[in-house]
């Protein structure tokens, strides 16, 4: 029995040490490994430096609105008796858009109309019979009277008819109906949205330290997000007398011709003006962004004149 543990504890033994020398030399072949490595070269890409002229810009956010802008609605109560627009429709001045019931004022109407013939062919009677002084002058007054009192009821009856046939104010687009045929609409309560689109507007702000380079009618430059990549040009055409006591910032308003109607009321816009005075500068790709892959050594890029008077050089120093 002693002789079978012996046997067994020397096959583990050996067996341990067998192992432990296969990890040591694996250890030592990693580590002479690691001494003789040497980090592979980095590649290194090269572009050529090219001097441009470079125009200053003042950024800003701002928001787009337009030039004429409203939400159309009635100045008298009443029946809607017609819709003469589709949503979203392009209209021109005076265009019927909507028109309220009006019977009761044009039977009203035809009535003062007749009440005014009258009134001017008794007239006309009263002063052929004072030419002939077979009246008094009081009678003649009264007629002259009754017929200017007929004609102001008349007028004010076709002003209230007016009214009802409800027409847009300007040209622009229409937005979305917001009424019903045969709908009882009350005073003030909105129709439909008309908005001028043609040109536009850019409100924005900048702070008063930039007020002494701004002027009307520099250029700017409209960006908006509804849009990647495409820019606006514009004209900056007013600039606020008086600045936000709360902001210290000044108030600024550029017009855009937008012919093809991309920008509407309320969009986010970016906003840069741009200034007239350029200067040259010296361009590298975005990409050319130099740290130190190790420590804390930082490189610089500085041009300095080349040899050729046409090239620049482009210097980097640590």
């Amino acid at each position: 029995m002693i002789r079978k543990v012996l046997i067994a504890v020397f096959v583990v033994l050996v067996v341990g040490g067998t192992l432990a020398g296969v990890k040591t030399l694996q250890i030592r072949t990693l580590m002479a490994a690691g001494k003789s490595y040497a980090s592979p070269p980095e590649s290194v890409s090269s572009v050529l430096a090219r001097e441009e002229k470079w125009q200053g810009t003042i950024t800003a956010i701002g928001s787009v609105t337009a030039v004429q802008g409203v939400t159309v609605t009635p100045e008298l109560a009443g029946i809607i008796h017609e819709i003469a627009f589709e949503s979203g429709a392009v209209v021109a001045k005076d265009a019927l858009l909507v028109r309220l019931d009006t019977s009761t004022e044009e039977a009203q109407l035809h009535a003062l109309e007749a009440q005014e013939e009258l009134a001017r062919l008794t007239l006309a009677r009263e002063r052929s019979l004072r030419s002939q002084n077979m009246v008094p002058q009081s009678e003649l007054e009264t007629a002259e009277a009754t017929l200017k009192q007929t004609q102001g009821m008349a007028d004010a009856t076709r002003a209230i008819i007016q009214k009802k046939t409800i027409r847009a104010p300007f040209a622009g687009r229409l937005g979305i109906r917001l009424v019903n045929l045969g709908q009882y609409l009350d005073t003030g309560k909105p129709i439909v949205s008309l908005q001028s689109l043609t040109p536009i507007y850019a409100d924005f702000s900048l702070p008063q330290q930039e007020l002494a380079r701004l002027q009307t009618g520099m250029r700017v430059r409209l960006t908006t997000d509804a849009y990647p990549g495409r820019q606006f040009d514009g004209t900056l055409t007013a600039i606020n007398p008086d600045l936000d006591p709360q902001t210290r910032s000044v108030g600024l308003q550029a017009t855009f011709e937008n012919a093809d109607q991309l920008l509407r009321p309320g969009m986010f816009a970016r906003v840069e003006v741009l200034l007239p005075e350029e200067r040259a500068v010296l361009v590298v790709p975005a990409t050319s962004v130099l740290s130190a892959p190790y420590g804390d050594s930082v490189y610089v890029i500085e041009s300095k004149p080349g040899k050729d008077s046409g090239k620049a050089e482009l210097v980097v120093r640590q």
